[in-house]
């Protein structure tokens, strides 16, 4: 981080704190309920998405493209959900709310790191789709493994690039004021609005991120539906346009899943009581990475086809043993 206060000139000295303070859930009746929640949502999201990933690499038929992105998607649903629960957690169930000004930074680059990606990675998905519904012959030349692996590594370092840029600006900021932070995590928002010197930079970049991370993502996704609907509507049949629509369900799920809350949250932020928002964001972060697995095991057919002879597989010595 020094490139970006080098930058800036030798002589300038920034005011960072030993720690922030995280207020989060304070004040909200009743809230050690609501962690007992999120505990469970992370047991579930972990077991979930570690059994998708399991399937995947122990099924030598789902080592196609579309399952290199599924399973790019299980990881980051797990890894953020195991960087945001277990934190959450510590800091308000056994109160620890002071978190070190470095462990802050680090904590932010995670969460966002993670929430950048799944998004990146439904327009992967979402890509897939179109070629094999729109363009189905040149699916086998178009989608290759080479190209996913490419493509998913690209996402990779696109939002690495571009969590780097956030906190570095954040690293030119002087807190000689308040360290209390009003949310539940490491905030990219509250934390610069914190700032005694101009916080400009950030806030611009905030709204690029906003932009790269929810609008451009939803605005691929949707106009890769449109050209999936116009492909559909012009097949002979009813069956085929079902079948064809059939094998976009699951990821329509999982785009509605991310996508309607936090477009709620954003668009009624004025009129939602903070607490509220709080609690509301908090569930679009952890929520989509328990369900992500689930939705995916119980509307792919590939997926529950694999857990049955895995299942076979498992019990199958077991019978044999007991003759």
């Amino acid at each position: 981080m020094d490139f970006f206060n080098s930058a800036l000139g030798k002589n300038i000295t920034f005011v960072r704190p030993a720690y922030f303070i995280i207020s989060g859930f304070a004040g909200i009746p009743n809230i050690k309920y609501y962690y007992v929640f999120l505990f469970f949502v992370y047991i579930i999201s972990v077991l979930a998405n570690t059994a998708v990933m399991g399937v995947i690499c122990l099924d030598h038929n789902l080592r196609t493209p579309k399952y290199i992105a599924v399973f790019n998607l299980a990881m980051m649903d797990l890894l953020g959900n195991s960087v945001i629960v277990p934190k959450v957690l510590d800091i308000f169930l056994f109160n620890h709310p002071q978190i070190s000004y470095n462990d802050c930074l680090t904590f932010l680059f995670f969460c966002y790191l993670c929430l950048f990606i799944q998004a990146l990675n439904l327009v992967a998905l979402s890509y897939d789709r179109v070629i094999a519904i729109v363009y189905p012959l040149h699916y086998p030349v178009k989608v290759t493994h080479r190209f996913m692996i490419s493509l998913i590594a690209s996402l990779w370092v696109f939002a690495i690039t571009v969590m780097l840029l956030v906190v570095g600006l954040l690293t030119r900021l002087s807190f000689c004021q308040s360290v209390v932070i009003k949310s539940y995590i490491c905030d990219h928002g509250p934390i610069y609005r914190l700032a005694c010197n101009d916080y400009t930079p950030s806030y611009v970049i905030g709204w690029i991120v906003i932009a790269l991370v929810l609008w451009l993502p939803l605005t691929i996704v949707l106009m890769s539906y449109m050209c999936i609907g116009y492909a559909l509507a012009k097949v002979a049949t009813v069956q085929e346009r079902m079948k064809g629509f059939k094998t976009c369900t699951a990821h329509l799920s999982l785009v509605a899943i991310y996508f309607i809350p936090v477009l709620i949250t954003f668009t009624l932020g004025a009129d939602i009581d903070p607490n509220a928002r709080i609690l509301n964001l908090s569930l679009t972060m952890v929520f989509p990475p328990m369900l992500n697995p689930i939705i995916y095991v119980l509307q792919t057919r590939e997926i529950k086809e694999s857990l049955k002879k895995l299942r076979i597989k498992t019990l199958s010595p077991v019978t044999v043993n007991s003759e």
